[in-house]
C-alpha cells in the first residue's frame, strides 16, 4: 500500500522506523477502538513515539470523540 519513500518521509520527520510503523498499524487493526484502555494505551505509545506529550484533558477528548463516533472529517478541527 505505502511504498518505502513514504516509511523514509515519516521517518525523517518523526524519527520512527518503518516497522514500528507497521506494528502499530496491525495492533490497530486486531483493536476494538471502542475500548477505553485500548484507546489510551494507542495514545500513550504514539506519544512515546513520537516525543509529543499528551494532557489528561486532550486524552479524555480524544477518547470521548472516537468512542462517540465524533470523528470530524478534518482532523485539525479536534485542537
Amino acid at each position: 500500500m505505502f511504498g518505502d519513500n513514504f516509511f523514509k518521509r515519516v521517518e525523517n520527520k518523526t524519527n520512527v522506523n518503518k516497522d514500528t510503523i507497521i506494528g502499530l498499524a496491525q495492533k490497530l487493526q486486531s483493536s476494538n477502538m471502542k475500548d477505553e484502555e485500548t484507546l489510551r494505551e494507542v495514545i500513550k505509545e504514539i506519544s512515546t513515539l513520537t516525543g509529543k506529550e499528551v494532557s489528561k484533558e486532550k486524552e479524555d477528548k480524544i477518547i470521548n470523540t472516537i468512542v462517540n463516533d465524533n470523528i470530524p472529517k478534518n482532523i485539525d478541527q479536534m485542537f
